[in-house]
């Protein structure tokens, strides 16, 4: 893996996002796919857990705000599922490995491989070349967006679901374990949208309200035009400002689209939002990337 030049840094800072190509080798990626299939193999879902996993606003309230099983999952490792695989009973129409949409939140902290690869040398150096001081982990997830039913992100940006203040202090590391392309769902950005704030929030209902979060605030309007696709090969690293605008497109192919990704905090002057649905507990403070 070549070294992040200054020149890099700069385009990060344009931009709003960069890629590292070949960051991670195939056999890191493969030493995380393969640790998932363990993982799923040993998977038990309580029936009322199965949550499915949306970004369109109403199911999202709907399906994440009625479920305390996805609020306290900041601390745990926990499965949620593609829209469509389960029926009205709970059970899976397909096999569960390939109905999974994503694990998470803390595969950083309870799982040796992943725990391995967020605090790796590699990536502490880099953090440190980014200029972070007191860089803490909030939370981890692996993504599969399965073959042919993996749903679309709609544009959003990361800040709207971890918001900090000073805003700023967000950044995602997304680490591409097969190649992403635009036919099995790569990301898509805006350049430099991530300069003018945000207008969105997720945030904690108040206790004895029958959602758990609710959204204060509205998306702006995206002109699709704007977005630039930014296919990147296996072993590819994607940072992600936590105000760029970004998606993806489902995946209408035949080949999934793994990723693993963390978000990661600089700590220092930052305060994080008590309104977040994502807290760090007594059991699993923030960890700080540089240990």
């Amino acid at each position: 893996m070549a070294s992040v030049t200054q020149h890099q840094i700069q385009k990060f800072h344009e931009d709003g996002f960069l890629v590292l190509e070949d960051f991670f080798s195939p056999e890191e990626c493969d030493s995380m796919r393969s640790q998932i299939e363990r993982i799923i193999a040993e998977m038990e879902v309580p029936p009322e857990c199965r949550t499915e996993f949306s970004t369109r606003q109403e199911e999202q309230l709907q399906a994440q705000g009625s479920s305390d099983y996805f609020l306290t999952s900041g601390d745990k490792i926990r499965f949620f599922f593609e829209k469509g695989v389960l029926d009205e009973r709970g059970n899976f129409l397909i096999p569960k490995e390939k109905s999974i949409s994503k694990i998470g939140h803390a595969l950083h902290a309870y799982d040796p491989v992943f725990k391995q690869i967020t605090h790796s040398p590699k990536v502490q150096e880099l953090g440190r070349k980014l200029g972070l001081e007191r860089p803490v982990v909030v939370q981890s997830m692996y993504i599969f967006k399965q073959p042919g039913i993996g749903g679309e992100v709609t544009p959003h940006q990361d800040a709207t679901f971890l918001y900090t203040e000073p805003l700023g202090r967000i950044l995602g590391f997304w680490i591409a374990l097969e190649d992403a392309t635009q036919e099995n769902g790569c990301l898509w950005f805006i350049p430099g949208s991530h300069t003018s704030g945000i207008t969105r929030r997720m945030v904690r209902a108040a206790p004895g309200t029958c959602r758990c979060v609710e959204f204060v605030g509205s998306e702006r309007a995206y002109d699709g035009s704007q977005f630039v696709p930014l296919p990147v090969r296996k072993g590819g690293l994607v940072l992600i400002h936590g105000e760029v605008v970004h998606k993806s497109e489902r995946n209408s192919s035949q080949r999934s689209r793994h990723v693993f990704t963390f978000h990661v905090m600089e700590a220092k002057d930052t305060s994080w939002s008590q309104e977040n649905w994502l807290q760090p507990t007594p059991e699993l403070p923030f960890p700080s990337l540089y240990s």
